[in-house]
């Protein structure tokens, strides 16, 4: 075998750990681009070269799935072993999507470290350009101090690098990432991942798990235990993968180094979904570095395509009536002291319930004398609901265009509406768009708008009136633009309540 190639299953495959203190970044490194370290090895460095290649794998992959997964498990080998199988699961995905946020999840190959190190430095690049990290990395490390930017763990990590380039190859709108590394072999670390991400599981977002499975068996070995594997994977039970892996991996196979490479990736994926009975896992392809004709029999790598999907539900948000009163009294209180002291309250988050701590995407609307004075909002759930309302309320005061700001003497005018989101939902037919239930969502480009759904009942519009007001007046792409084939259709749903309801419990 080519000792290059030969060297690339080594290096692409064996966990060689080294203590490390994850601590943050100096200021000296700030606003550094993770460049890439196996560009030439793993892969070409060459554009066209790796667009070729790329080209190559797609073309032989079939769409097997009816709908785009939530989550993909996909090796990280070098392309010339696993490139092929690894494109069959970046096929699955609706390549004219706009994912909200792609997590890629892979476990230390150079480094051993507590906790989870991610990048915030700057973006990454591969030979095909620049892509963005995705702010809610810099939100996840503000909030969980076990995940931390650490440019050490990912200078000479491949397995989220070599994911990179069957992103920006296969997926037309833009997109950026949230690159997380586990550090070490505790499950306890995975269950805390798994929390942190938990409200971001849903169809909206993209989960990459960068995972090879069995090392260095003979050919016929490794067939037997990698099936193993992906059955235990797709029975959905973090325990029965962790015992599986321990009975395979106790069984004296010669030359078994492990059953799967990145299994703390694995083991966070299931515990994100074994609670959810409507995950459904699919094998896409199995393959193994004998099956290259760069690879051996003796000694081999296996490599599992899995998918992840799960049917479109709604969840509505469950708030109750102190709920609502909590997050008004919230709204009224920061815009007293913002208008007046440019400054945010500070809350004892001990004294919230669950769901106003709970990232929300959320529209905060300021009605005077029975007019909108501003409405303003964030589909995102990048935030804390309470948190979420605090800055929509101030952006509606201040920074609704149509509106000069809202000085401090109108604010015992004013009446506080707040509409808490659902999770967008694509549609690809008007037939999906339930008038009155439904927001919508218009975008074309770099152009976009929507309506809340209660801009129904204010309105009296019909659906299609519905429609032609938010791509024209909204999304600014005319009044037919919802119907153009490049225009994106998505829906939502909102618990809508004022201040008016409640009899304006704290405006005084």
């Amino acid at each position: 075998m080519n000792n290059k190639f030969a060297l690339l299953i080594l290096i692409g495959c064996m966990c060689t750990f080294i203590s490390c203190h994850g601590q943050n970044a100096g200021p000296e490194e700030r606003k550094i681009n993770r460049l890439p370290a196996v560009a030439g090895s793993f892969y070409p460095a060459e554009k066209k070269e790796l667009e070729k290649e790329l080209e190559s794998f797609f073309r032989q992959s079939p769409s097997i799935l009816s709908q785009s997964p939530q989550a993909i498990i996909v090796p990280h080998a070098g392309y010339v072993f696993s490139g092929q199988t690894a494109a069959v699961a970046f096929r699955q995905l609706d390549r004219n999507k706009k994912f909200q946020h792609i997590f890629i999840i892979a476990s230390s190959h150079t480094m051993y470290f507590n906790g989870v190190a991610t990048y915030t430095d700057g973006n990454f690049v591969t030979p095909l350009g620049e892509i963005p990290v995705d702010s809610l990395t810099g939100v996840l490390t503000r909030e969980h101090e076990f995940i931390f930017n650490s440019p050490q763990a990912h200078a000479r990590e491949h397995s989220i690098e070599v994911q990179l380039p069957f992103l920006q190859y296969w997926l037309t709108q833009p997109f950026s990432i949230v690159p997380l590394v586990i550090g070490s072999d505790s499950r306890h670390t995975c269950r805390n991942l798994a929390k942190a991400l938990q409200p971001y599981f849903n169809a909206e977002n993209l989960f990459i798990i960068s995972s090879d499975f069995s090392h260095y068996p003979s050919y016929d070995d490794a067939i037997k235990i990698d099936r193993t594997m992906a059955e235990a994977i797709m029975h959905n039970s973090a325990d029965s993968f962790l015992k599986t892996k321990q009975t395979i991996e106790g069984g004296h196979v010669p030359n078994l180094a492990t059953a799967v490479c990145g299994w703390t990736s694995v083991l966070t994926l299931l515990y994100l979904t074994e609670n959810n009975s409507r995950c459904s896992f699919q094998l896409l392809q199995y393959k193994n570095s004998g099956d290259s004709p760069y690879g051996e029999k003796d000694r081999v790598v296996g490599y599992n395509a899995i998918a992840v999907t799960a049917p479109s539900v709604v969840i509505t948000p469950s708030l109750t009536r102190e709920d609502k009163v909590m997050l008004l009294k919230i709204a009224r209180e920061t815009l007293v002291q913002y208008l007046h002291h440019h400054s945010y309250p500070v809350y004892d988050e001990k004294n919230f319930s669950p769901s106003l701590l709970t990232p929300m995407g959320a529209f905060v609307s300021l009605h005077k004398n029975g007019e909108l004075r501003g409405c303003i909002g964030n589909f995102e759930a990048t935030m804390p609901l309470y948190r979420t309302v605090e800055s929509m309320a101030v952006a509606a005061a201040t920074e609704d265009f149509r509106f000069l700001p809202v000085t401090p003497d109108e604010i015992t005018q004013l009446e506080i509406e707040i509409s808490v989101l659902t999770p967008m939902r694509r549609i690809y037919s008007i037939d999906e768009f339930e008038l009155g239930r439904h927001g919508i969502y218009i975008r074309r480009g770099n152009r976009a708008g929507t309506f809340l759904p209660q801009v129904a009942k204010e309105t009296g519009w019909s659906k299609k009136e519905f429609l032609g007001h938010c791509a024209r007046d909204k999304a600014l792409i005319g009044w037919d633009g919802w119907k153009e084939k490049d225009t994106e259709l998505y829906v939502y749903e909102a618990v809508v309540f004022s201040e008016k309801e409640f009899n304006h419990p704290v405006k005084k």
